[in-house]
């Protein structure tokens, strides 16, 4: 065994019940930092939170776990990780992050809140970090034992979504499903902040736009999506996902898509946004058929 595996086993090993941020999860797991992973976003400075709830400069990946809540809600054998969208500048930990943990732990599903590492120009960075978020709910590294899922799906905000779209697609571990809220998929148009902090201003090119544009890399092997988003947003074009959706379509891969009227980008689980109650019916009735 090299010693990558096995720095990387150690830290797995880390699992604590407690973190620098607390945000009532019931177990934080340290996956790994930036002399422990895999590759480096090449962040040497602090973490900050330049707002509140607003994480940026993160250069340590960790996982923020909420357990099914059996006592209010049959068990599910589900398992989502969740990546807070923020343009890949920062993580919206908040309202596209541990507050939808909870209300999925509420419905029998055990939560995991990634707390990953920014790109800083390294697109390879945030994807490893999914991966091996994946790998622990599944129970197929240590340190999760308490909250392995038998079916583990992956949900992104904005550019999270763009992060578990990618993870669908391009990962060396794919997920069982996606739930994309608002995602960044396509780089023309698209949110061009969100790119050029994925590889970096100076390294884009027509040749990784269309790398990273999401819908040309969907295959047969890309699991199912739902996608949620407004007719209105003007953040992130709506033809992000529809260009997903047919992608995944034209490959036979099941997908389901709901454009609300109103809402604009960026609501996730705000009770501000109109059509809450009807995303959240959809999502849990999305998901029954994964119960089986």
């Amino acid at each position: 065994m090299n010693r990558t595996l096995l720095s990387i086993l150690s830290l797995l090993l880390m699992s604590v019940n407690a973190s620098a941020r607390e945000y009532g999860q019931a177990a934080t797991i340290r996956i790994w930092d930036n002399a422990s992973a895999p590759h480096s976003n090449g962040i040497t400075t602090p973490e900050e939170e330049p707002e509140p709830n607003r994480l940026a400069n993160t250069s340590t990946a960790e996982l923020f776990l909420y357990p099914a809540d059996t006592s209010r809600h049959a068990p599910t054998g589900l398992g989502v990780v969740i990546c807070p969208g923020g343009g890949y500048s920062r993580l919206a930990i908040d309202h596209e992050g541990v507050q939808v943990a909870r209300w999925l732990a509420e419905n029998g599903i055990t939560a995991a809140v990634l707390k990953y590492r920014l790109p800083n120009g390294h697109p390879e960075v945030p994807l490893e970090d999914a991966e091996q978020a994946l790998r622990l709910l599944r129970g197929e590294v240590p340190g999760a034992e308490d909250f392995v899922c038998r079916k583990v799906g992956i949900m992104g905000f904005s550019a999270g979504g763009h992060l578990a779209a990618y993870t669908s697609t391009m990962g060396s571990v794919r997920p069982d499903f996606s739930l994309l809220f608002y995602p960044v998929i396509t780089a023309n148009p698209g949110h061009q902040g969100s790119f050029n902090q994925l590889v970096g201003k100076e390294n884009r090119t027509a040749e990784t736009d269309a790398r990273y544009s999401l819908e040309n890399q969907v295959t047969q092997q890309t699991p199912p999506a739902l996608l949620l988003l407004s007719d209105d947003d003007r953040t992130v074009p709506p033809v992000s996902s529809t260009r997903y959706y047919n992608a995944l379509k034209e490959h036979g891969v099941k997908a389901s898509m709901h454009i609300y009227p109103t809402g604009g980008h960026g609501w996730g689980i705000r009770d501000s946004f109109r059509y809450k109650a009807e995303w959240q019916a959809a999502l849990l009735d999305w998901l029954k058929a994964f119960e089986e």
